[in-house]
């Protein structure tokens, strides 16, 4: 009997023993993705952008229909501050993209001033950062290249990498970058410190796994940024650009599949491709993003029946050409 019960009992400190060390090299393994370092391109943009020559030619005929023609008037932008209504529409900008389309409100707060992105201690506790000039605000202090790096590379200012989700934003373009940072900038300020984030034993397994992404991992760090996003006259192109905010839960291919780092209780994500959406109508793209309903009438499931906090500020032409790419391919 004794035999038996020191056999158990060396066999549970070798499950032990293996176990450890297992957990020892998956974290060590996990921390060295987000322990690697990654060189980014330098950029730089104007915040806010420069009105454009044909925003600059609407704004001079408009001033010139109240003046009248014998005024002799040479300058009739004399005395606008074209400056401010730069930076005024800029903001208007950014305030739409973050509204409508980025998900920053979801992990950084709706004040921006951070918020709560995980809290499972066996997964992890992770928290958006406060991104307003009050205590505990950490960019206010960026630069360009700063934004840059965390947003659209996912790398710190340090060069590490993170597990924020900016494969939703590689396609960001500059303009749509800057007018982001306008509309940050623009913020009150909240004072809110939060707190570091903390990896629980399931979250280093399953980011040792790859289960987690690192957009640095995937992104392309020297490649050049679009200056400006694709015109809306091309409702394919357009589509595409805005659909690309998809990919961080319906994957690259837009065929779904398991939701990298989501939760363990959400389902996969739909296969929202051509072949997918080939018997959905228009009218069925835009129930399931502004109503948070399926084809069949049923409520989206969760993550996606958040969708409508964002799908209901979608402007038409934005629904229609998002709709255009993902039905036609």
């Amino acid at each position: 009997m004794m035999r038996a019960v020191r056999g158990l009992l060396a066999l549970v400190v070798v499950v032990g023993l293996v176990l450890a060390g297992a957990f020892v090299f998956a974290r060590s393994k996990a921390l060295g993705r987000l322990d690697k370092t990654w060189p980014v391109h330098a950029v730089d943009f104007p915040v806010p952008f420069p009105l454009s020559d044909d925003e600059l030619a609407a704004l001079r005929a408009e001033k010139a229909a109240g003046l009248d023609p014998d005024a002799g008037v040479v300058d009739v932008l004399a005395g606008v501050d074209v400056n401010a209504l730069a930076q005024e529409r800029a903001v208007a900008r950014g305030k739409h993209l973050l509204e409508s389309r980025y998900g920053c409100f979801d992990c950084h707060g709706r004040d921006l001033g951070g918020g709560t992105m995980i809290d499972a201690p066996p997964v992890g506790q992770f928290f958006g950062l406060n991104l307003t000039s009050g205590k505990g605000g950490v960019v206010s202090k960026y630069t360009v290249a700063d934004w840059d790096r965390i947003v659209r590379h996912g790398v710190k200012p340090d060069g590490r990498g993170t597990i924020m989700p900016s494969v939703d934003f590689l396609s960001m373009s500059d303009q749509e970058l800057s007018d982001i940072i306008s509309y940050v900038r623009a913020l009150p300020p909240v004072d809110r410190e939060q707190p570091r984030p903390e990896f629980g034993p399931v979250g280093l397994v399953l980011l040792a796994k790859g289960d987690i992404n690192v957009t640095a991992e995937i992104a392309d760090h020297q490649k050049a940024h679009e200056r400006f996003p694709p015109s809306s006259a091309d409702p394919k192109v357009f589509g595409k650009h805005l659909a690309q905010v998809c990919v961080g839960c319906h994957g690259r291919s837009l065929k779904g599949g398991p939701i990298a780092g989501g939760d363990p209780s959400w389902p996969p994500a739909a296969d929202i491709s051509h072949s997918a959406l080939a018997s959905w109508t228009m009218e069925d793209f835009k129930r399931a993003l502004v109503e948070g309903k399926r084809k069949d009438g049923q409520p989206l499931k969760v993550p996606m029946s958040f969708i409508t906090a964002y799908g209901g500020k979608l402007t038409e032409q934005e629904l229609v050409a998002m709709w255009t790419f993902l039905h036609e391919g």
